[in-house]
């Protein structure tokens, strides 16, 4: 096949890998809120509400009447969810890694150009934190895309240069976490960020007891609010998913020792999200530097002398 079949047959796993996304993700993501739900209630001596109560509070949102702030809000959240679900689609087609962390900010972008166009002065500081969260995690991500370039490089069996597509991990000789385990303890780092709990859900927060007004979300309400909804259960499958990643090598059947390792990163961070106070937002760009300095840098450096 030519190098035009190619691109052409990348296309088409892409488009089907964004359908298949769209589908799926906002199933798998509110089967994992309803988890976080009642695991967080169990920790905290509650009863909890029943596994599928985020379906039915985004249902009852959608059964609102649509009141919103200005046109405009409603159309930068439907950007936001739409460039999500593209970033997911190109991760889980097995699409180019570094064009999926491009799309995803993106999407974030969106949302929090959402947040500014109602101007509240709530919305807006939740906006102006929400900010500081992606210049705190963003180095991170980045360093975690090029290092699994170099994983690539070094442990494909034809040697030679690495990829950045996410498909070449079935011809790895070994995971990749062999090769970047720094880059993988620095990403569990910035995924506290990534996933909005505590102690770094500075710009918005799901714990009633932390929020007098709700961030970003302040003047959002009905359908725009189930679609934030939505675009949250989409993002958290994507970030597990490049937590799977990690431990996925040689074929197919190492796919379910993917999945329980995002199971059992995201186990963690509710455990982290129970049982730790918010820290100001200097605390949190300041660590999240320096992990990425160190976690992500050293073996960065390490892997270009090996």
């Amino acid at each position: 096949m030519d190098i035009q079949g190619f691109a052409i047959q990348g296309f088409v796993a892409v488009v089907i890998g964004i359908i298949a996304f769209a589908v799926l993700a906002p199933v798998v993501g509110c089967l994992l809120a309803g988890v976080d739900r009642v695991l967080s209630a169990r920790m905290q001596g509650r009863v909890g509400p029943p596994l599928l109560q985020p379906y039915y509070d985004v249902r009852k949102l959608f059964e609102k009447e649509g009141v919103t702030v200005n046109g405009v809000q409603d159309a930068y959240v439907i950007c936001a969810l739409i460039f999500a679900i593209i970033a997911g689609g190109i991760f889980f087609s097995g699409g180019n890694l570094l064009m999926c962390v491009f799309v995803i900010t993106l999407s974030s972008l969106f949302f929090i150009i959402a947040a500014y166009s109602s101007r509240s002065p709530y919305a807006e500081l939740g906006a102006a934190r929400e900010t500081l969260q992606v210049m705190s995690y963003e180095p991170m991500v980045l360093l975690f895309s090029v290092a699994f370039y170099m994983a690539t490089a070094a442990l494909l069996p034809f040697g030679g240069w690495g990829t950045f597509d996410v498909s070449a991990v079935f011809a790895l000789d070994a995971p990749v976490i062999v090769c970047i385990w720094p880059v993988f303890l620095g990403l569990m780092f910035i995924l506290t960020i990534k996933l909005r709990k505590s102690p770094f859900d500075l710009s918005m927060s799901h714990h009633a007891h932390q929020e007098i007004v709700r961030g970003m979300t302040t003047e959002m309400s009905g359908s725009t609010l189930g679609l934030v909804e939505i675009l949250h259960w989409c993002e958290n499958v994507l970030f597990l998913g490049w937590i799977g990643l990690f431990f996925v090598w040689g074929g197919p059947v190492t796919l379910i020792v993917g999945v329980v390792a995002a199971l059992a990163a995201y186990f963690l961070e509710i455990l982290i999200d129970n049982n730790f106070a918010r820290v100001k937002w200097q605390f949190m760009l300041k660590s999240a530097w320096a992990v990425a300095l160190v976690a992500g840098g050293i073996n960065l450096a390490v892997l270009a002398f090996l």
